[in-house]
Protein backbone atom coordinates (compact mmCIF):
# COMPACT_ATOMS: atom_id res chain seq x y z
CA UNK A 1 0.00 0.00 0.00
CA UNK A 2 1.18 3.62 -0.73
CA UNK A 3 1.96 5.59 2.02
CA UNK A 4 0.62 8.48 0.18
CA UNK A 5 -3.32 6.42 1.35
CA UNK A 6 -2.35 7.55 5.06
CA UNK A 7 -4.25 10.29 6.72
CA UNK A 8 -3.20 13.73 5.16
CA UNK A 9 -1.40 16.16 7.40
CA UNK A 10 -0.53 19.86 6.79
CA UNK A 11 2.17 22.28 8.18
CA UNK A 12 -0.06 25.07 8.91
CA UNK A 13 2.67 27.19 10.96
CA UNK A 14 6.20 27.62 10.48
CA UNK A 15 8.59 30.56 12.42
CA UNK A 16 12.59 30.89 12.48
CA UNK A 17 14.62 33.33 14.74
CA UNK A 18 17.92 34.85 12.52
CA UNK A 19 20.34 32.92 12.67
CA UNK A 20 23.69 34.20 13.97
CA UNK A 21 27.28 33.18 14.26
CA UNK A 22 27.97 31.96 17.53
CA UNK A 23 28.57 33.75 20.63
CA UNK A 24 27.49 36.64 18.67
CA UNK A 25 24.14 36.78 20.61
CA UNK A 26 23.51 36.26 24.50
CA UNK A 27 20.35 33.41 24.44
CA UNK A 28 20.85 30.15 25.02
CA UNK A 29 18.87 26.86 23.70
CA UNK A 30 15.48 27.91 25.75
CA UNK A 31 15.09 30.98 24.52
CA UNK A 32 15.78 30.31 21.08
CA UNK A 33 13.41 27.41 20.91
CA UNK A 34 11.02 29.21 22.46
CA UNK A 35 11.15 32.16 20.22
CA UNK A 36 11.32 29.99 17.21
CA UNK A 37 8.25 28.24 18.65
CA UNK A 38 6.28 31.49 19.08
CA UNK A 39 6.68 32.38 15.38
CA UNK A 40 5.18 29.32 14.62
CA UNK A 41 1.73 29.31 16.73
CA UNK A 42 1.25 33.00 15.77
CA UNK A 43 1.41 32.28 12.05
CA UNK A 44 -0.76 29.36 12.33
CA UNK A 45 -2.81 31.45 14.37
CA UNK A 46 -3.29 29.17 17.17
CA UNK A 47 -2.37 28.79 21.32
CA UNK A 48 -0.30 26.42 22.97
CA UNK A 49 -2.63 24.54 24.76
CA UNK A 50 -4.15 23.55 21.24
CA UNK A 51 -1.13 21.61 20.64
CA UNK A 52 -1.00 17.96 21.96
CA UNK A 53 2.00 17.05 21.49
CA UNK A 54 6.16 18.39 20.82
CA UNK A 55 9.11 16.96 18.70
CA UNK A 56 11.92 18.68 19.75
CA UNK A 57 15.59 18.40 17.80
CA UNK A 58 18.53 19.33 18.77
CA UNK A 59 22.29 18.12 18.50
CA UNK A 60 24.30 20.14 21.17
CA UNK A 61 21.71 20.22 23.65
CA UNK A 62 21.72 17.86 26.77
CA UNK A 63 18.65 15.75 27.65
CA UNK A 64 15.39 16.93 28.23
CA UNK A 65 16.44 20.24 26.37
CA UNK A 66 12.92 20.23 24.55
CA UNK A 67 11.29 20.34 27.88
CA UNK A 68 12.92 23.39 28.78
CA UNK A 69 12.89 24.86 25.28
CA UNK A 70 8.83 24.43 25.26
CA UNK A 71 8.03 24.90 29.13
CA UNK A 72 8.64 28.48 28.37
CA UNK A 73 5.22 28.41 25.97
CA UNK A 74 3.42 26.68 29.10
CA UNK A 75 3.39 23.51 31.13
CA UNK A 76 0.47 21.53 29.52
CA UNK A 77 1.18 18.29 29.94
CA UNK A 78 1.64 17.39 26.67
CA UNK A 79 4.52 14.87 25.12
CA UNK A 80 7.57 16.11 24.35
CA UNK A 81 10.05 13.81 22.54
CA UNK A 82 13.33 14.44 22.18
CA UNK A 83 15.22 13.92 18.75
CA UNK A 84 19.00 14.13 17.53
CA UNK A 85 19.71 12.56 14.86
CA UNK A 86 22.94 14.73 12.97
CA UNK A 87 22.25 16.90 10.88
CA UNK A 88 19.34 16.04 9.98
CA UNK A 89 17.52 16.07 12.94
CA UNK A 90 15.05 19.09 12.00
CA UNK A 91 13.40 16.99 9.42
CA UNK A 92 13.24 14.02 11.53
CA UNK A 93 11.62 16.11 14.12
CA UNK A 94 9.11 16.88 11.08
CA UNK A 95 9.03 13.34 10.16
CA UNK A 96 7.96 11.90 13.78
CA UNK A 97 5.58 15.08 14.00
CA UNK A 98 3.86 14.02 11.05
CA UNK A 99 3.89 10.49 11.77
CA UNK A 100 1.83 11.17 15.42
CA UNK A 101 -0.53 13.09 13.47
CA UNK A 102 -1.10 10.70 10.91
CA UNK A 103 -1.83 8.38 14.13
CA UNK A 104 -4.50 10.37 15.30
CA UNK A 105 -3.09 13.34 16.99
CA UNK A 106 -4.87 16.49 15.69
CA UNK A 107 -1.98 19.39 16.51
CA UNK A 108 1.94 18.46 16.91
CA UNK A 109 4.79 21.44 17.44
CA UNK A 110 8.28 20.35 16.01
CA UNK A 111 10.60 22.67 17.09
CA UNK A 112 14.33 22.64 16.05
CA UNK A 113 17.37 24.58 18.18
CA UNK A 114 21.20 25.04 18.41
CA UNK A 115 23.28 26.75 20.64
CA UNK A 116 27.14 25.57 18.13
CA UNK A 117 30.30 26.01 18.48
CA UNK A 118 33.02 27.47 15.97
CA UNK A 119 33.10 24.20 13.94
CA UNK A 120 31.74 20.65 14.68
CA UNK A 121 32.82 18.09 17.66
CA UNK A 122 32.06 15.10 19.20
CA UNK A 123 31.03 16.20 22.70
CA UNK A 124 31.70 12.54 24.43
CA UNK A 125 35.19 11.58 22.83
CA UNK A 126 35.05 8.51 25.44
CA UNK A 127 33.09 6.96 24.07
CA UNK A 128 32.97 4.88 20.43
CA UNK A 129 32.62 7.94 17.43
CA UNK A 130 28.87 7.94 15.75
CA UNK A 131 30.66 8.85 12.67
CA UNK A 132 33.85 5.92 13.17
CA UNK A 133 32.55 3.58 10.18
CA UNK A 134 32.31 6.48 7.79
CA UNK A 135 35.39 7.82 8.83
CA UNK A 136 36.97 4.34 8.70
CA UNK A 137 35.55 3.91 5.72
CA UNK A 138 37.42 7.17 4.03
CA UNK A 139 40.88 5.86 4.57
CA UNK A 140 40.01 2.30 2.81
CA UNK A 141 39.00 4.26 -0.08
CA UNK A 142 42.05 5.98 -0.12
CA UNK A 143 41.42 8.88 1.94
CA UNK A 144 44.29 10.57 4.19
CA UNK A 145 44.12 9.63 7.38
CA UNK A 146 46.40 13.17 8.31
CA UNK A 147 43.74 16.25 9.61
CA UNK A 148 43.05 18.65 6.78
CA UNK A 149 44.44 21.50 9.34
CA UNK A 150 46.15 21.22 12.54
CA UNK A 151 43.93 24.31 13.57
CA UNK A 152 40.83 22.03 12.92
CA UNK A 153 39.31 19.34 15.32
CA UNK A 154 39.25 16.02 14.17
CA UNK A 155 35.84 15.31 13.45
CA UNK A 156 35.38 18.81 11.43
CA UNK A 157 38.95 17.53 9.72
CA UNK A 158 36.93 14.03 9.09
CA UNK A 159 33.87 15.71 7.69
CA UNK A 160 35.36 18.05 5.34
CA UNK A 161 37.72 15.30 3.99
CA UNK A 162 34.72 13.09 3.32
CA UNK A 163 32.86 15.58 0.89
CA UNK A 164 36.16 16.69 -0.55
CA UNK A 165 37.42 13.65 -1.35
CA UNK A 166 33.49 12.96 -2.68
CA UNK A 167 34.35 16.03 -4.68
CA UNK A 168 37.46 14.79 -6.05
CA UNK A 169 35.99 11.75 -7.04
CA UNK A 170 33.16 13.44 -9.36
CA UNK A 171 36.14 15.65 -10.74
CA UNK A 172 37.42 12.78 -12.53
CA UNK A 173 34.67 12.17 -14.11
CA UNK A 174 32.96 15.27 -15.20
CA UNK A 175 35.91 17.57 -15.34
CA UNK A 176 33.49 20.27 -16.02
CA UNK A 177 33.16 21.19 -12.38
CA UNK A 178 36.50 22.42 -11.94
CA UNK A 179 37.31 23.95 -15.30
CA UNK A 180 33.88 26.14 -15.13
CA UNK A 181 34.65 26.79 -11.51
CA UNK A 182 31.15 25.29 -10.65
CA UNK A 183 31.50 24.45 -7.17
CA UNK A 184 32.05 28.58 -6.34
CA UNK A 185 29.47 29.05 -8.67
CA UNK A 186 27.02 27.44 -6.92
CA UNK A 187 28.17 28.94 -3.87
CA UNK A 188 27.90 32.31 -5.27
CA UNK A 189 24.35 31.45 -6.37
CA UNK A 190 23.50 30.87 -2.90
CA UNK A 191 24.87 34.30 -1.11
CA UNK A 192 23.38 35.99 -3.71
CA UNK A 193 19.71 34.33 -2.75
CA UNK A 194 20.84 34.69 0.87
CA UNK A 195 21.01 38.63 0.22
CA UNK A 196 16.91 38.84 0.19
CA UNK A 197 16.58 36.68 3.38
CA UNK A 198 16.36 38.62 6.83
CA UNK A 199 17.18 35.00 8.19
CA UNK A 200 20.24 34.20 7.15
CA UNK A 201 23.55 34.49 8.52
CA UNK A 202 25.00 35.99 5.40
CA UNK A 203 23.68 38.58 4.03
CA UNK A 204 26.08 40.91 2.12
CA UNK A 205 26.98 40.64 -1.06
CA UNK A 206 29.99 38.70 -2.16
CA UNK A 207 32.30 38.02 -5.56
CA UNK A 208 33.17 34.73 -7.40
CA UNK A 209 37.00 35.58 -6.98
CA UNK A 210 36.58 35.79 -2.90
CA UNK A 211 34.77 32.44 -2.97
CA UNK A 212 37.44 30.33 -4.99
CA UNK A 213 40.57 32.19 -3.96
CA UNK A 214 42.96 29.22 -3.22
CA UNK A 215 44.04 31.27 -0.72
CA UNK A 216 41.31 30.07 1.71
CA UNK A 217 41.42 26.42 0.40
CA UNK A 218 39.86 24.14 3.20
CA UNK A 219 40.89 20.84 1.59
CA UNK A 220 41.16 21.15 -2.50
CA UNK A 221 39.14 21.60 -3.90
CA UNK A 222 36.91 22.93 -1.11
CA UNK A 223 37.26 26.70 -0.49
CA UNK A 224 36.12 28.55 3.06
CA UNK A 225 33.63 30.34 0.66
CA UNK A 226 32.10 27.14 -0.32
CA UNK A 227 31.21 25.81 3.18
CA UNK A 228 28.24 26.91 5.39
CA UNK A 229 28.56 28.23 9.14
CA UNK A 230 27.95 26.70 12.42
CA UNK A 231 25.72 28.40 13.92
CA UNK A 232 22.88 29.55 16.71
CA UNK A 233 18.83 29.12 15.66
CA UNK A 234 15.33 28.11 15.89
CA UNK A 235 13.28 26.78 13.64
CA UNK A 236 9.33 24.97 14.21
CA UNK A 237 6.15 23.76 12.39
CA UNK A 238 2.89 23.49 13.51
CA UNK A 239 1.69 20.20 11.97
CA UNK A 240 -2.14 19.18 11.75
CA UNK A 241 -4.78 17.14 10.78
CA UNK A 242 -7.14 18.29 7.98
CA UNK A 243 -10.06 17.81 10.88
CA UNK A 244 -7.76 20.58 12.44
CA UNK A 245 -7.30 22.70 9.55
CA UNK A 246 -11.15 22.73 8.61
CA UNK A 247 -12.19 23.16 12.68
CA UNK A 248 -10.09 26.17 12.83
CA UNK A 249 -10.48 27.92 9.48
CA UNK A 250 -6.58 26.90 8.51
CA UNK A 251 -7.11 26.53 4.80
CA UNK A 252 -4.78 29.71 3.68
CA UNK A 253 -2.18 29.02 5.74
CA UNK A 254 -1.81 24.68 5.29
CA UNK A 255 0.61 23.44 2.80
CA UNK A 256 0.29 19.51 2.46
CA UNK A 257 3.31 16.94 3.46
CA UNK A 258 2.35 14.78 0.09
CA UNK A 259 5.56 12.14 1.00
CA UNK A 260 7.98 12.27 3.07
CA UNK A 261 11.00 9.34 3.22
CA UNK A 262 13.37 9.31 6.01
CA UNK A 263 16.44 6.58 4.58
CA UNK A 264 19.67 5.31 7.25
CA UNK A 265 22.71 4.04 5.16
CA UNK A 266 22.78 1.46 2.89
CA UNK A 267 25.42 -0.79 1.59
CA UNK A 268 26.55 1.62 -0.89
CA UNK A 269 27.44 3.74 1.97
CA UNK A 270 30.26 1.30 2.92
CA UNK A 271 30.77 0.86 -1.11
CA UNK A 272 33.40 1.90 -3.31
CA UNK A 273 32.33 5.25 -3.74
CA UNK A 274 33.79 8.56 -1.60
CA UNK A 275 30.21 9.71 -2.47
CA UNK A 276 27.72 7.41 -1.55
CA UNK A 277 29.60 8.06 2.42
CA UNK A 278 28.34 11.74 1.73
CA UNK A 279 24.75 10.17 1.31
CA UNK A 280 24.44 10.26 -1.97
CA UNK A 281 22.68 6.72 -2.30
CA UNK A 282 20.60 7.47 0.58
CA UNK A 283 19.26 11.01 -0.77
CA UNK A 284 18.48 8.78 -4.07
CA UNK A 285 16.66 6.11 -2.58
CA UNK A 286 14.53 8.63 -0.21
CA UNK A 287 13.45 10.97 -2.99
CA UNK A 288 12.35 8.18 -5.46
CA UNK A 289 10.23 6.48 -2.54
CA UNK A 290 8.60 10.28 -1.94
CA UNK A 291 8.08 10.42 -5.88
CA UNK A 292 6.72 6.57 -5.80
CA UNK A 293 4.54 7.80 -3.07
CA UNK A 294 3.17 11.04 -4.28
CA UNK A 295 2.67 9.68 -7.81
CA UNK A 296 4.60 12.56 -8.91
CA UNK A 297 8.40 13.32 -10.11
CA UNK A 298 10.98 15.98 -10.34
CA UNK A 299 9.21 17.58 -13.27
CA UNK A 300 5.75 18.74 -11.12
CA UNK A 301 8.38 20.23 -8.51
CA UNK A 302 8.88 24.32 -8.86
CA UNK A 303 11.04 24.90 -5.69
CA UNK A 304 13.93 22.81 -3.85
CA UNK A 305 15.73 23.44 -0.66
CA UNK A 306 18.60 21.00 -0.17
CA UNK A 307 21.69 20.50 2.38
CA UNK A 308 24.12 22.60 0.63
CA UNK A 309 26.66 21.94 3.82
CA UNK A 310 29.04 21.90 0.59
CA UNK A 311 28.43 23.31 -2.64
CA UNK A 312 29.45 19.61 -3.85
CA UNK A 313 26.91 18.29 -2.01
CA UNK A 314 24.27 21.05 -3.82
CA UNK A 315 25.86 19.82 -7.02
CA UNK A 316 25.37 15.84 -6.01
CA UNK A 317 21.49 16.10 -4.85
CA UNK A 318 21.07 17.49 -8.44
CA UNK A 319 21.52 13.77 -9.69
CA UNK A 320 20.57 12.21 -6.46
CA UNK A 321 17.01 13.81 -6.79
CA UNK A 322 16.53 13.77 -10.30
CA UNK A 323 17.01 16.75 -11.69
CA UNK A 324 19.81 16.12 -13.84
CA UNK A 325 21.10 12.32 -15.54
CA UNK A 326 24.03 11.20 -13.50
CA UNK A 327 26.90 12.91 -14.37
CA UNK A 328 24.85 16.07 -15.54
CA UNK A 329 24.93 18.06 -12.85
CA UNK A 330 27.17 20.91 -14.23
CA UNK A 331 24.88 20.79 -17.47
CA UNK A 332 22.33 21.55 -14.95
CA UNK A 333 23.79 24.56 -13.43
CA UNK A 334 24.93 25.96 -16.38
CA UNK A 335 21.40 25.65 -18.03
CA UNK A 336 20.28 28.32 -15.11
CA UNK A 337 19.89 32.06 -15.67
CA UNK A 338 19.00 34.76 -13.79
CA UNK A 339 15.02 35.39 -13.55
CA UNK A 340 12.98 38.55 -12.28
CA UNK A 341 10.14 38.01 -9.50
CA UNK A 342 7.09 39.68 -9.23
CA UNK A 343 8.75 40.94 -6.17
CA UNK A 344 11.66 42.62 -7.89
CA UNK A 345 14.02 40.24 -6.72
CA UNK A 346 15.91 37.56 -8.92
CA UNK A 347 16.28 34.17 -8.39
CA UNK A 348 18.85 31.20 -10.64
CA UNK A 349 16.20 28.83 -12.44
CA UNK A 350 17.87 25.97 -14.09
CA UNK A 351 15.96 23.44 -16.60
CA UNK A 352 13.73 26.44 -17.22
CA UNK A 353 11.85 24.96 -14.10
CA UNK A 354 13.69 24.70 -10.79
CA UNK A 355 15.10 27.22 -8.25
CA UNK A 356 17.54 25.48 -5.76
CA UNK A 357 17.67 26.72 -2.36
CA UNK A 358 16.55 30.40 -2.85
CA UNK A 359 16.48 30.98 0.82
CA UNK A 360 20.56 31.19 0.43
CA UNK A 361 20.68 27.39 1.57
CA UNK A 362 22.73 26.71 4.82
CA UNK A 363 25.49 28.23 2.84
CA UNK A 364 23.69 31.73 3.31
CA UNK A 365 21.57 30.89 6.21
CA UNK A 366 24.35 29.31 8.58
CA UNK A 367 23.64 25.46 9.67
CA UNK A 368 22.63 25.22 13.43
CA UNK A 369 22.09 21.66 12.90
CA UNK A 370 18.56 21.11 15.29
CA UNK A 371 17.34 24.05 13.10
CA UNK A 372 17.90 23.18 9.71
CA UNK A 373 15.29 20.51 8.67
CA UNK A 374 12.52 22.84 9.96
CA UNK A 375 14.03 26.16 8.51
CA UNK A 376 13.95 24.37 5.31
CA UNK A 377 10.56 23.30 6.06
CA UNK A 378 9.29 27.30 6.89
CA UNK A 379 11.25 28.14 3.51
CA UNK A 380 9.09 26.13 1.45
CA UNK A 381 5.92 26.47 3.30
CA UNK A 382 6.89 30.55 2.16
CA UNK A 383 7.16 30.07 -1.11
CA UNK A 384 4.37 27.48 -1.70
CA UNK A 385 2.01 30.54 0.26
CA UNK A 386 3.34 33.28 -2.34
CA UNK A 387 4.83 35.11 0.70
CA UNK A 388 9.14 34.71 0.48
CA UNK A 389 9.24 38.10 -1.21
CA UNK A 390 12.38 39.22 -3.26
CA UNK A 391 13.54 35.15 -3.40
CA UNK A 392 10.07 34.17 -4.15
CA UNK A 393 9.74 31.42 -6.76
CA UNK A 394 6.44 32.68 -8.57
CA UNK A 395 3.80 30.39 -9.15
CA UNK A 396 5.41 27.55 -7.33
CA UNK A 397 3.09 24.68 -6.04
CA UNK A 398 5.27 21.76 -5.32
CA UNK A 399 8.31 22.23 -3.30
CA UNK A 400 11.19 19.23 -2.13
CA UNK A 401 13.55 18.80 0.55
CA UNK A 402 16.35 17.38 1.63
CA UNK A 403 18.03 17.00 4.36
CA UNK A 404 21.20 14.84 5.64
CA UNK A 405 23.06 13.77 8.86
CA UNK A 406 26.29 11.75 8.84
CA UNK A 407 26.01 8.85 10.24
CA UNK A 408 23.57 8.41 9.00
CA UNK A 409 20.03 9.71 7.57
CA UNK A 410 18.34 11.63 4.81
CA UNK A 411 15.44 13.04 4.66
CA UNK A 412 13.54 14.11 1.57
CA UNK A 413 10.03 15.56 1.68
CA UNK A 414 7.51 16.95 -0.64
CA UNK A 415 5.06 19.89 -0.17
CA UNK A 416 2.29 20.69 -2.35
CA UNK A 417 -0.01 23.76 -2.34
CA UNK A 418 -3.55 22.13 -1.84
CA UNK A 419 -6.60 22.87 -3.50
CA UNK A 420 -9.52 22.99 -0.77
CA UNK A 421 -13.04 22.65 -1.80
CA UNK A 422 -14.53 26.22 -0.33
CA UNK A 423 -17.76 24.88 -0.21
CA UNK A 424 -17.28 22.69 2.67
CA UNK A 425 -14.53 24.93 4.39
CA UNK A 426 -14.95 27.15 7.29
CA UNK A 427 -13.88 31.24 6.79
CA UNK A 428 -10.56 31.48 8.14
CA UNK A 429 -10.01 33.23 11.78
CA UNK A 430 -9.28 36.65 11.90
Amino acid sequence: MSRRTRMASYVCGVGMTRFSRPFTRKWDYPDIGAEAARKALADARIDYSQVEAVVASYSFGDTTSGQKAVYKLGLTGVPIFNVNNACSSGSSALFMARMLVQSGYKCVLAVGFEKSEQGLSARYTENVSPYGLHTDHLVKLGASPELVSPNMNSFTSDVFKMFAYAAREYETKTPDMTSGNILAKIALKNRQHGVNNPYACMTKPTTLDDIATPKRTICHPITLGMCTLTADGGAAAVVCSEEFVRENGLRDKAIEVIAQNLVTDLPSSFGEYFRDVCGYSMAKTAAARCFRDSGMDMRDVDVVEVHDCFSCNELFMYEALQLAEEGKGCDLFNSGKWIFNRDGGQVYQMGGRWVVNPSGGLISKGHPIGATGLAQCAELVWQLRGEAGKRQVDGAKVGLQHNFGIGGAAVVTMYKKPEWDTAVLPKAKL
